[in-house]
């Protein structure tokens, strides 16, 4: 169970720290393309206010409270060398598509040839801006009825925003990494406190199997000897089931602590499993006949599988019994063995009472029982399918109760 726990430690902080990474690395390259897109477009309104034309910027003077000519003060982001580096050609052309004439005196990959085709371009699109072939481009009416097509040179900006792209998700993909490698090796230190108390709780329950084990010893001996002198009596034998129910759960307490930390040593090795769960099985025969249940098997023979056979006969064991005692009345109980796609698939079936399907993940928890009320003889500690599932996971496999009717249920246990 703690190994289980760390691992699921381990997946979602990962998980939480590479959303996190994921979402920051997103957001800034989101960002980054916003300011981009909005330097470019500050970049063409100045062109496209200015007719066409990239102003001339200078250090403001002022003589006599005026600015000395009519250039631009520099301001932001630009200064007297902006006209020099920024890129761009404008179109200027009639409502009905005639070219008037086209400046391309500040670009050196657009050629007059090249004109045409910006040009239609530009006629498919209404007034606004628009991005096309690595150009950034804006299309203004102008005030004599003709319009105007400014297109700015976006590669550069555009190519810087890639770079940031592809070094920070390098980052990115590096920090996760880095901190994947870092919870694995602490994960140990932050689990110490569940480490201690899940120790504490093993510990106690071995303690207490070993203080129980002695007086519930001597209380058998007891009824056997006050049995011998006073002869057979239901109080007598009462108690004498009473104490066998304890020493069982006791037993079960102990595998089943010893299975969840992986102490319990499984004898692995090849072997029948036809012929061994077949020969549980039938030995559930007559239990099951006892109670009004008939017991209908569907064996594959000649099954082999590599795990402990103690265990997979327990865990037949478990899930007969499981479904002798909790079967309806005068019901057949169905049980097969069939080969898997990696191992072999057990499975039993019966009618059941009143099956809640919200509940049928907590079967497997300790001490539950579906029915609270059912506490007489024949039914259980809540402990066997716990065992049934540590049975399975220490043979890499699974097991799962569905109903699809709502009044039978189907254990499914799969061992890899």
């Amino acid at each position: 169970m703690i190994k289980r726990l760390r691992k699921r430690f381990i997946r979602i902080s990962i998980v939480a720290v590479a959303s996190v990474m994921a979402l920051l690395c997103a957001a800034v390259n989101v960002a980054y393309c916003i300011s981009v897109d909005a330097q470019l477009r500050e970049t063409i309104d100045m062109i496209a206010d200015n007719r066409g034309r990239m102003p001339e910027f200078q250090k403001e003077r002022r003589m006599d409270g005026m600015m000395d000519g009519e250039r631009r003060p520099m301001g932001g982001r630009f200064n007297e060398e902006t006209p020099f580096s920024t890129r761009y050609f404008v179109l200027h052309y009639t409502e009905d598509g005639a070219l008037i004439y086209a400046d391309l005196e500040k670009i050196a990959a657009v050629s007059q040839d090249d004109v045409q085709q910006y040009l239609s371009i530009a006629l498919q699109k209404d007034e606004g801006y628009g991005y096309t072939d690595g150009y950034k481009m804006k299309v203004v009416r102008q005030p004599d009825g003709n319009y105007m097509a400014v297109y700015l040179n976006a590669y550069e900006q555009w190519n810087n925003a890639k770079t940031v792209l592809i070094v920070s998700v390098c980052a990115t993909a590096f920090c996760i990494a880095l901190i994947c490698v870092l919870i694995v090796l602490f994960s140990k230190k932050a689990m110490e406190p569940v480490l201690e108390s899940d120790r504490r709780q093993k510990q106690f329950i071995t303690d207490a199997s070993h203080e129980l084990k002695t007086p519930i010893t001597v209380i058998r001996t007891c009824m056997t000897v006050l049995e011998m002198e006073v002869g057979s009596q239901k109080w007598i034998d009462k108690a004498k089931a009473q104490t066998e129910k304890l020493r069982e759960l006791v037993e079960s307490l102990v595998t089943l602590s010893k299975m969840n930390e992986g102490e319990q040593a499984l004898h692995i090795a090849d072997f029948d499993v036809s012929g061994a769960v077949g020969e549980t099985a039938e030995s559930f025969a007559d239990f099951a006949e006892e109670n009004g249940h008939a017991l209908e098997t569907h064996i594959e023979p000649s099954l082999r599988y590599h795990g402990d056979e103690y265990a997979v006969r327990q865990l037949v064991s478990i899930l007969l019994d499981n479904a002798v005692k909790y079967a309806s009345a005068d019901t057949p109980i169905f049980f097969s063995l069939e080969k898997g796609k990696k191992g072999v698939v057990i499975r039993t079936k019966n009618q059941c009472d009143d099956v809640q399907p919200d509940s049928l993940d907590k079967l497997f928890d300790r001490f539950y029982r579906a029915d609270p009320s059912r506490s007489g003889e024949k039914s259980g500690f809540g402990v066997g399918l716990s065992i049934a599932r540590s049975i399975c996971e220490a043979h890499k496999g699974s097991i799962r109760a569905v109903s699809e009717d709502g009044c039978s249920i189907e254990f499914q246990a799969v061992l890899k």
